[in-house]
């Protein structure tokens, strides 16, 4: 993946309620699956607690969580199975050694550079008939990634922390996934979806970008604590500033882009 964040799979997990909500609006534009059983592959399952979902969805399947991180994998393991296993995979290398029925991913591609590349590749290891869908954060634009680009510029942070925080273009428009993936020949379903999370807790928008968004910059920081810690007081209260507290929580708007491309039968 782009930078190859270490992870926090405790800290990803304080919200997993929001977060694996958009992975089941995306299961339930997934069509009936060609195999029988069907053979499925999550790529970039984090901590496994999505990609459990997938197994119990289809009882028969054969199911593989595939990421990079030893220590998503590391809890991931608890919820592997008869049918469910997870592996060590880099997207920005992966491709299918057999043939899958469905490749699914969520919120996993926006860290992978040159991800519409591999797109023929993976679709090319779909059963006819199968599917690839995925889900990513469509939302570069957002206070939440613009504060922290615009911090990581200023003179004191620039030279340490302007390469490595995720750019605006790691994802692209709509219109490009549903013509790159109509060209290749599938069937193309592509939408966005704008989550209003009410988050709870003191300063809740920046616990949850320290479980993704933030990793790099904690990563790059991470040998000299006083900065890092200073780091994360200013984005704070940039954060409060642009995601003020209200008597019922803290409103985080979360837009997503979601695709859902069936191969020819």
């Amino acid at each position: 993946m782009t930078t190859n964040p270490s992870w926090n799979p405790a800290q990803y997990l304080r919200h997993a309620g929001h977060r694996a909500r958009p992975f089941h609006d995306l299961l339930a534009r997934v069509p009936d699956l060609p195999g029988d059983p069907p053979r499925i592959a999550d790529l970039g399952c984090g901590p496994g607690n999505v990609t459990a979902v997938l197994a119990d969805h289809w009882p028969t399947a054969r199911v593989t969580g595939y990421d990079n991180s030893p220590q998503m994998l590391a809890d991931a393991a608890a919820h592997a199975g008869p049918h469910l296993d997870f592996a060590h995979a880099d997207l920005t290398t992966w491709t299918p050694e057999e043939t899958y029925d469905l490749l699914i991913s969520n919120a996993a591609l926006h860290w992978v550079a040159g991800h519409l590349d591999a797109l023929p590749a993976w679709l090319d290891g779909l059963a006819p008939g199968g599917t690839l869908a995925f889900q990513v954060p469509h939302n570069t634009d957002a206070p939440l990634h613009a504060l922290m680009r615009t911090l990581g510029d200023t003179p004191r942070w620039k030279d340490r922390l302007a390469h490595v925080l995720r750019p605006e273009d790691s994802v692209h428009a709509p219109g490009v996934y549903l013509d790159r993936l109509a060209r290749l020949g599938c069937a193309t379903d592509v939408w966005t979806t704008t989550y209003h999370h009410v988050l709870t807790g003191e300063d809740p928008v920046l616990d949850w970008v320290k479980g993704t968004g933030l990793r790099p910059a904690l990563d790059a920081l991470a040998g000299d604590p006083e900065a890092r810690d200073a780091f994360v007081t200013e984005y704070r209260d940039l954060l409060r500033e642009a995601y003020p507290r209200t008597p019922y929580g803290t409103v985080l708007p979360f837009r997503r882009l979601f695709a859902v491309a069936t191969k020819a039968a």
